[in-house]
């Protein structure tokens, strides 16, 4: 497939269309003030992603619930102090063209208790001395990102996107493993799916026709299964439940290496399904055009750009003026993100992922 191919429009079911195949990958950051609210380097990065050429641009992981945070500096969408932030980040956005989603996030077991996070594990023995939540709490966590949905409307978002992904809480509820409840959210994969739909669900009904909802999934690791994670997502498809799917994989041309699906991509297990009108995307390791294009080959509706996108912000417009064009080989030095923008913060963060900044980088 031609790289022009991305450039192509893509209708969703529900709200505006994105205006080519890129998607701006929800990227942790712990840049926002330490009570959640966006900071100055939060809309500095969103104002260069908005001027990007993305279709749509996804915020980082961003709290539903204060007890659900994960990591300082993590935004938040919890309180109706933090929609002045938000707002401006959502008009930065449609400034530049593009559509605009919150990625919400609750760290469910792994809420960090140093940041005032408070573990809510779907089981008693995920972790030492702290029981499994009751399903009252289940319910009330359900209805704070579908509150937090909400506050993403009202701040003029587009849509949401849900993080199922990790090992964070609707992640956790899936997982056979991490789930060992006997009431109505254990048990069964359809009671172990049920806290996710019931937030998909909740979502539409208190936030009408035209908004967008989207689902991060992972495959690996978290204690989750492929062959159960299929079915499920072929559900979705076909109750249309969202409007497009994020596939987060390591590296998007990985193949599976035991179970039913040994020897395939990843990516077709998922590709393969009748999706109706929901779209798909996958991340991972996507450095190039013709990568990108690639994975349109491959049955994706549109591409997510992370890493690539953190060492060039317009990576779409680079792509556009050069099929051939490639991102900088990693890891860089911290000087060439401070020099393209990136605030202290932010590659301080990245330091903990030493393929992306040089170890020996002041």
């Amino acid at each position: 497939m031609s790289v022009s191919n991305l450039f192509k429009p893509l209708p969703l079911l529900h709200g505006p269309a994105m205006r080519n195949r890129f998607m701006m990958a929800p990227l942790t950051n712990q840049q926002s003030e330490y009570d959640g609210t966006a900071s100055e380097f939060d809309q500095i990065w969103m104002e260069q992603l908005a001027q990007g050429g993305y279709a749509l641009i996804q915020t980082c992981a961003t709290t539903v619930e204060a007890e659900g945070i994960a990591f300082a500096r993590q935004l938040g969408i919890h309180s109706d102090d933090h929609l002045p932030g938000l707002a401006k980040m959502a008009s930065a956005i449609r400034q530049g063209g593009g559509l605009s989603a919150v990625q919400l996030h609750h760290a469910g077991h792994r809420a960090n208790p140093l940041l005032g996070g408070v573990p809510a594990p779907a089981s008693s023995g995920t972790l030492p001395g702290i029981r499994a939540i009751t399903t009252e709490e289940v319910e009330r966590i359900r209805d704070s990102f579908i509150t937090a949905a909400k506050r993403a409307q009202l701040a003029g978002f587009d849509g949401v996107a849900v993080h199922g992904a990790f090992g964070w809480i609707l992640s956790e509820f899936m997982s056979p493993y991490l789930n060992d409840r006997r009431d109505k959210y254990g048990g069964s994969l359809e009671n172990r799916a049920r806290l996710t739909i019931e937030v998909i669900e909740g979502i539409r009904r208190a936030c009408g026709p035209d908004f967008q909802i989207g689902w991060r999934l992972s495959i690996e690791r978290y204690g989750l299964v492929l062959e159960e994670l299929r079915e499920v997502t072929a559900e979705f498809f076909d109750r249309e439940l969202i409007d497009y799917l994020d596939l987060a994989l390591w590296d998007s041309a990985q193949v599976v290496r035991e179970g039913s699906f040994r020897g395939k991509t990843m990516l077709s297990v998922f590709t393969e399904i009748p999706r109706k009108g929901v779209r798909l995307g996958a991340a991972g390791k996507i450095y190039s055009g013709q990568r990108a294009a690639e994975l349109l080959d491959e049955g994706c509706d549109f591409v997510l750009i992370a890493r690539a996108g953190i060492i060039q912000r317009d990576f779409p417009l680079q792509v556009k003026a050069n099929p051939m064009y490639h991102s900088p080989k990693l890891p860089v030095m911290a000087a060439y993100l401070r020099q393209g923008g990136l605030s202290e913060r932010f590659i301080n963060h990245l330091r903990g992922w030493q393929t992306i900044v040089h170890p020996n980088s002041p």
